[in-house]
């Protein structure tokens, strides 16, 4: 029964959103600016972690240029909304026109030389897009791309997510799966690029790795890393450019084609070397929302030293 219910909300809540989606983007904008007046203005949502993650990650910055920037990442959060749903029905030719792919000839390169290659990124423009990146192939239209996600808590908007992701040809899977999936695909010599978020909030016993990122001492996730040396993948950083409303770059910054031979965890250190640059760049289009700095050093300590932690060598 519960499988039942689950299914017909599920097809209410798609046929909402798809309909929703088939509005031209000038629509969805004006959606979307309604959206910041209740969600900003009115409601607030999560003002108190935006403001306090701004002011701590730009210190530097006067109180005047912080409300700046919380005003444009509540403008870009909301389009960054209609533009994820827009997903669910856009066509590989409109989608052209709205994103540019750059330098994939070089991940190309890597698909010639027989080498699966990996994405890193963080949450910053409109992420959902990358699951588009297979339109910008010439030579390797069989590869397997898309993102590793973490299955949300709702059935029913972890499929609508899936729906999305996959329309334009990405492949969506479960972040504790994708291990069995490359070596499935490097098993049918099939070659994979798969996008790794890789600036969530690890769970304790999860962290191995603190980093300055953002005027942060940070916790950070490492297993992506380790995927990726495993699997001898190229390894390229995302680095997304909002050029103009409903506009992207998305441009392929190789990391290395030799992981194995970096030191333990370079990759991570370099990956976020390279995300504060781009939040720099222009810090609205990062997500604030996240409350990301609440595990702090000394309560990791403290967890270590009661033994609730084991730390790995």
């Amino acid at each position: 029964m519960k499988k039942v219910l689950n299914n017909i909300l599920y097809g209410v809540t798609y046929t909402l959103f798809y309909a929703l989606s088939l509005l031209p983007f000038r629509a969805l904008y004006i959606i979307s600016d309604c959206l910041y007046l209740l969600i900003y203005k009115l409601v607030g949502y999560r003002k108190k972690v935006v403001r306090k993650n701004i002011a701590t990650s730009f210190s530097d910055k006067s109180r005047k240029e912080h409300i700046n920037i919380e005003r444009r990442f509540y403008h870009w959060f909301c389009d960054y909304f209609v533009e994820t749903i827009k997903l669910l029905s856009i066509s590989p030719g409109q989608m052209s026109r709205h994103i540019e792919f750059r330098n994939i000839e070089e991940v190309e390169e890597c698909f010639d030389n027989g080498q699966s290659c990996a994405a890193i990124l963080g949450h910053y423009c409109n992420w959902e897009w990358l699951s588009a990146v297979g339109m910008a192939y010439i030579r390797h239209k069989d590869t397997a791309s898309g993102l590793i996600y973490h299955p949300l808590y709702s059935d029913t908007f972890n499929r609508l997510f899936i729906s999305l992701r996959s329309h334009l040809g990405g492949v969506c899977i479960p972040k504790n799966e994708i291990l069995r999936y490359l070596l499935k695909y490097k098993k049918e010599q099939r070659h994979s690029l798969f996008g790794y978020i890789s600036d969530q909030v690890p769970k304790w016993e999860n962290i191995h790795l603190w980093l300055d990122f953002l005027n942060h001492d940070t916790p950070v996730f490492t297993g992506g890393e380790r995927i990726m040396q495993k699997m001898n993948n190229a390894v390229f950083y995302v680095d997304m450019e909002r050029t103009r409303r409903g506009h992207y770059t998305c441009t392929f910054r190789l990391i290395t084609r030799t992981p194995g031979d970096l030191p333990k965890y370079e990759i991570t250190r370099t990956f976020f070397k390279m995300l504060e640059q781009s939040v720099r760049r222009d810090p609205s289009c990062y997500l604030w929302t996240h409350n990301r700095w609440k595990r702090t050093h000394e309560e990791y300590d403290n967890r270590v030293a009661r033994g609730e932690i084991r730390v790995r060598e």
